[in-house]
């Protein structure tokens, strides 16, 4: 009897990481322009926000994501 568990991936791919850390520049700044009463801007950052989420999705189907066919894991 095996006691291991299958790490499913949780997403540790340069599509996730890039998607992850555009969605996270956008709130940051957005929250930063709400706090400075900047409503534009904070309509631009929501816009980014998907944009990062959209990235994330294009990144996977061109093959960057977990089980994609230009990703390798890395063994540890």
């Amino acid at each position: 009897m095996s006691n291991s568990v299958d790490d499913p991936g949780h997403g540790h791919s340069p599509a996730a990481w890039t998607a992850v850390v555009i969605m996270l520049i956008a709130i940051a700044l957005g929250t930063l322009f709400f706090f400075l009463e900047m409503p534009v801007l904070v309509w631009i950052c929501v816009g980014l926000t998907i944009v990062g989420a959209l990235t994330g999705w294009a990144l996977a189907r061109a093959g960057y994501g977990v089980n994609g066919s230009k990703y390798t894991s890395k063994q540890h």
